[in-house]
């Protein structure tokens, strides 16, 4: 791939992939697989199938600046070369990238949460690929992802997401399945801090939290109010940081405040109230603004993140189940997803932008160069 070295673009970091395939194989290059990968699925492509279709639709303008010494990969070389890539070789070197690309990183809030990638339960097993990702909200990309090994869970997972992770300065937020106290541990390990949200899987903490703020002053509160999609939303956030009804604090690393955050969201079209009530610990020096606007922040990772990859990129409906297929595929949606959103010449969605890039081969380079 030496004429597009120069492009400011993630594919040197993917250079130094092993390529699994025996030597006396390959017919096409791994360089040029992983440029047609990622093309084709910033213009739409979702199976190997449309991979190859882009590949031959696009192949005089590909021939420009890629070797293709026996022309465009059939669907069954990018099924047999994603299903044998080592996917955690290929998940550090998109890190190590999203890294590289992240431009805010002070009280940045990186939001870690698990999806299921649904299409890959088969009849035979009912076990789907579950992967962990972290979202940074400011710079709005996916920093990295990890998936959950089958006889484990998300407890496991994500200490081995933040040890690939540069996070310093930044704030932590994950939800209840993340409160445990290795944790906690390795964020403040990794020069960060963490909100953890609370709920009855540890004990007797949570009911420790209730009665901090029934019966401690209050340090600092915050509310604020939401308007759109139909609804009023006002958020109110308390924060306490006197821990002395904490039992064994010392056991969660430079444990500072515990939060309450009240919601309420009045719905216009029906008159419906909704009200919520939801409890965090957190490292965060106790700033109630802050806290609040960090806890508003982990739901992007819902809204920008994985509602983004089933609407726009239909992942749900993903049927990749050969060796490491849905895994590999899973990166490579969250690479275009990171490109496509870190584009802001055209004002228009995720979906608008990957019609725009298939039409258009300067919109396409544009993204990849971004």
């Amino acid at each position: 791939m030496q004429k597009i070295k120069s492009m400011e673009n993630p594919f040197e970091y993917f250079s130094g992939l092993t390529d699994p395939r025996v030597e006396r194989t390959r017919e096409h290059l791994l360089e040029d697989i992983l440029f047609i990968s990622i093309a084709s699925v910033l213009c739409g492509a979702e199976s190997w199938n449309e991979m190859e279709e882009f590949g031959k639709a696009k192949q005089d303008w590909l021939q420009t600046f890629l070797s293709l010494p026996n022309g465009i990969p059939s669907h069954d070389t990018f099924n047999r070369v994603f299903s044998a890539l080592d996917p955690q070789e290929f998940e550090k070197s998109f890190i190590h990238w999203t890294q590289a690309i992240a431009k805010e990183f002070e009280n940045e809030v990186i939001a870690i949460d698990g999806k299921n990638l649904c299409g890959t339960r088969t009849t035979t097993n009912k076990r789907v690929v579950h992967m962990v990702s972290a979202w940074a909200e400011k710079n709005h990309i996916v920093l990295g992802q990890v998936k959950v090994d089958d006889k484990s869970n998300e407890i496991t997972a994500i200490p081995k997401l933040l040890e690939m992770l540069v996070i310093k300065g930044c704030i932590v937020t994950i939800d209840a399945m993340g409160c445990q106290k290795e944790i906690a541990s390795k964020i403040i390990e990794k020069q960060a801090n963490y909100i953890l949200a609370l709920k009855g899987n540890q004990g007797s903490l949570k009911e420790q939290v209730e009665d901090s703020f029934r019966f401690l002053p209050i340090h600092s509160s915050n509310e604020q109010l939401d308007y759109g999609h139909g609804r009023i939303e006002t958020r109110k956030c308390t924060v306490i940081s006197d821990l002395s009804m904490i039992e064994h604090k010392e056991d969660w690393s430079e444990l500072k405040c515990v939060v309450k955050i009240e919601s309420e969201r009045y719905f216009k079209n029906t008159g419906k109230t909704e009200k919520d009530t939801r409890l965090y610990i957190s490292s965060v020096i106790p700033n109630a603004k802050l806290l609040n606007d960090s806890v508003r922040s982990h739901w992007s990772i819902e809204n920008s993140l994985h509602w983004e990859l089933d609407v726009a990129f239909n992942e749900d409906d993903s049927r990749k189940r050969n060796g490491f297929a849905a895994q590999n595929y899973s990166t490579l949606n969250r690479i275009a997803l990171n490109l496509l959103k870190n584009e802001h010449s055209s004002k228009i969605g995720i979906k608008s932008k990957r019609l725009k890039a298939a039409w258009d081969n300067r919109y396409l380079i544009k993204l990849i160069k971004n």
